[in-house]
């Protein structure tokens, strides 16, 4: 944890837009050579042996990612783990966990629903100059994916 930075240290312009600063200040960014990925193979499930070898750039766990090194400068890959930030939140920690790796057992990482969530909102921050709540939008989104019975 000594090496976690608090988002809203960092000198990107655009986030502050797109997240209010509370949220900033309470989540975290750790730099590292290689993400460390859980070892979920030796517990056991085998059927996410591709997600612990992918060589991924960021992994996120409650309020706290975990960025390559190359990815340090990378405002778009920040947006992308702050969604996912989001969702550990909104869903609570057992609730992401399920749903992730449901997710990622049905459709595989890029077809997975909070992955796709993070992607596309990912995508239309990079491609778009209007700012917009993404805790919000992100809340919406899983309320509809995961609805509370």
């Amino acid at each position: 944890m000594p090496q976690a930075h608090p988002v809203s240290s960092l000198s990107f312009k655009r986030l502050r837009h797109y997240f209010n600063p509370e949220f900033l200040a309470s989540s975290k960014v750790v730099y590292v050579a290689a993400v460390p990925t859980p070892p979920l193979s030796a517990l056991g499930f085998n059927q996410f042996s591709d997600f612990e070898k992918m060589n991924a750039m960021g992994i996120t766990y409650l309020d706290t990612f975990f960025s390559r090194e190359e990815g340090r400068g990378n405002e778009s890959l920040h947006f992308h783990e702050l969604v996912h930030v989001l969702q550990w939140q909104l869903l609570g920690p057992k609730a992401f966990i399920a749903a992730y790796a449901g997710g990622l057992e049905r459709n595989g990482y890029r077809r997975s629903p909070l992955e796709v969530m993070a992607y596309t909102l990912e995508s239309v921050f990079k491609n778009s100059a209007n700012p917009f709540d993404v805790a919000a939008v992100v809340r919406n989104q899983i309320t509809a994916l995961y609805p509370t019975p």
